[in-house]
């Protein structure tokens, strides 16, 4: 098989000749093996993991998109992407990469509130306009 893992910046992987894959959609790790039927999956930020030649390689992703075409043609579109040994992945990039979803999303909710707040005192503006309005 041949597994590609690519950020919008950059290919991170282009492995050949892999014999087996292992990655984590939201319903928990899975494996593909050659002659997989074809295949598409939203990722979790996890570790994926393949062997080529007996050797077991390892690459952190921020979530993205696994798709398996004609069986042997492994491809993974991420916002991030980082190679390692799993003990470093797991401990450091894992963590980074949550922490970095939670800012996003704690900015993502500060943002909708104010933006819910400007809304507020437009219509309580617009409210105490026609309310004078009506006075006069």
């Amino acid at each position: 098989m041949r597994l590609t893992i690519a950020t919008p910046l950059e290919i991170v992987v282009d492995a050949k000749n892999v014999t087996a894959i292992r990655a984590e959609d939201e319903s928990g790790g899975f494996g593909i093996l050659p002659g997989h039927a074809e295949f598409l999956t939203s990722l979790s930020i996890s570790v994926i993991s393949w062997v080529v030649e007996g050797q077991r390689h390892y690459c952190a992703v921020k979530g993205g998109v696994l798709m398996v075409e004609n069986g042997s043609d492994v491809s993974v579109s991420t916002r991030a992407a980082v190679t390692g040994d799993l003990p470093e992945l797991g401990d450091t990039i894992l963590k980074r990469f949550q922490d970095e979803d939670d800012a996003a999303k704690t900015k993502q909710a500060d943002s909708t509130r104010l933006h819910l707040l400007a809304i507020r005192q437009l219509v309580a503006s617009l409210d105490g306009a026609q309310a004078r309005k009506d006075w006069t």
